[in-house]
């Protein structure tokens, strides 16, 4: 039959809802971007924080009313959403046919008269595009509890996926035309610590770069500082697939704010440890996420943290303003920060990283960048895509003209010469 899907949320659930749609293409079912003339809507949700919260059931609703059209026959709803509010959910949306937690795939193959097959292959035909870049889930759950953090509430404590699992994937992945492979999992820092038999991270890095084919890119996101240390930043040196990039969410720079955040952080490590990074390589890129409102952040915590930013001069810089979530320690503490306050010092804050980013996409110039082709403009003789620096989705891109289109297909890899930029985006020529 044919399905409607939607994925909502983070990398991590893009992974998640690609083995979903490889079962159901296994089954014989074809995969829609639109819901006209499909009998079956599915919706894989986030429900990480207030705001996803509400986007995922307008949703739904949005869904219930196609159903109540005649638009669509049934509606499946999976994922984060559903671990976290399903008795709510089945309550309030009743025309729902099906809500299914987090990997209970088998269940969403049964309800539509299939045999959930473990063995199923990931091959390309589960990707509605970009198959030339993909997510490689590592882990699930969280065992840091953050105390502002719902994930281990919505997915569980720490479980990491066997390490052949992942090699035999990642291969799978490049022979379906895979040329990124992004490593996603709550923290990365920690795979393998709940084996017990000494795999970790590192045991990963070495064997997918000895396993994987040559040139493949290999992006590491998501890693939390305290467990980035100089032997680590080595050793991800020491091999060449690895990308001169890292996803390091700091959340904050003020030691009294971090252990409230239940992230305390040995004094100065933050400082030496992105130092050092840039002392091996003043192009590596880094990426960071920053809470502003935090409860109990006052005005000379903020300020420090402006000082700390300018500082270390991020590459990319998420921020966003502090939601209390249920269940969580942090909502339940005490001097919250008004929302106007908060907001402004989002404000400030993507105002000062604006300026950052222009300053270190200025380094470009005249560097000659490999560049993933993701788009390609035949009438302007153009394309674009993306460098080591620009992570899919939430990174910049690369503009690469003085090219001939017609011998260009997407997820070739050219290689061009900065000639512009701006904060987000940099321009480049061809190199032949």
């Amino acid at each position: 039959m044919k399905i409607f899907f939607m994925s909502m949320g983070c990398a991590k659930n893009t992974a998640d809802s690609e083995h979903l749609i490889a079962q159901l293409k296994f089954c014989g079912h074809e995969i829609s971007d639109e819901p006209q003339n499909s009998e079956v809507a599915i919706i894989n949700t986030c429900g990480f924080i207030q705001d996803a919260v509400k986007e995922n059931i307008d949703a739904i609703l949005d869904l219930e009313k196609l159903k109540a059209d005649g638009v669509i026959k049934k509606i499946i709803v999976a994922g984060c959403l559903v671990n976290r509010y399903e008795k709510e959910l089945k309550k309030e949306i009743p025309s729902v046919d099906l809500f299914v937690r987090s990997e209970e795939w088998d269940k969403v193959i049964k309800f539509l008269g299939g045999s959930y097959n473990s063995n199923c292959l990931l091959t390309s035909s589960a990707f509605n595009k970009n198959f030339w870049t993909r997510y490689l889930k590592i882990s699930e759950g969280c065992d840091t509890l953050c105390s502002y953090c719902a994930i281990p509430l919505i997915r569980g404590r720490l479980r990491s996926v066997p390490l052949k699992n992942l090699i035999d994937e990642a291969l799978m992945l490049c022979a379906a035309g895979a040329k990124e492979i992004c490593l996603v999992g709550q923290d990365l820092t920690v795979y393998g610590k709940d084996f017990n038999d000494g795999t970790s991270l590192k045991t990963l890095i070495h064997a997918l770069n000895s396993e994987l084919p040559q040139n493949t890119w290999i992006r590491l996101l998501y890693l939390h500082p305290n467990r980035v240390n100089e032997e680590l930043v080595d050793f991800l040196l020491e091999h060449e697939k690895v990308l001169h990039y890292l996803d390091i969410p700091i959340q904050h720079s003020e030691p009294e704010i971090l252990a409230k955040m239940n992230r305390p952080c040995p004094a100065g490590h933050l400082t030496k440890i992105f130092n050092y990074i840039r002392s091996v390589d003043p192009l590596f890129t880094l990426r960071t996420t920053i809470m502003t409102g935090f409860p109990g952040e006052t005005a000379k915590n903020f300020d420090n943290l402006v000082n700390f930013i300018s500082e270390i001069e991020f590459d990319r810089l998420g921020a966003f303003v502090y939601s209390p979530e249920e269940g969580t320690k942090a909502a339940e503490l005490p001097n919250k920060i008004p929302e106007k306050t908060a907001e402004k010092r989002y404000l400030t804050l993507t105002e000062i990283q604006s300026e950052i980013s222009q300053e270190r996409s200025e380094l470009f110039f005249d560097k000659e960048l490999d560049v993933i082709v993701e788009d390609i403009d035949e009438e302007a003789n153009e394309a674009w895509g993306r460098s080591y620096r620009d992570a899919p989705e939430v990174d910049g891109v690369v503009n690469v003209s003085k090219i001939d289109v017609k011998k260009l297909k997407l997820g070739d890899v050219v290689k061009a010469k900065i000639v512009d930029c701006n904060e987000n985006d940099l321009f480049g020529e061809v190199v032949n």
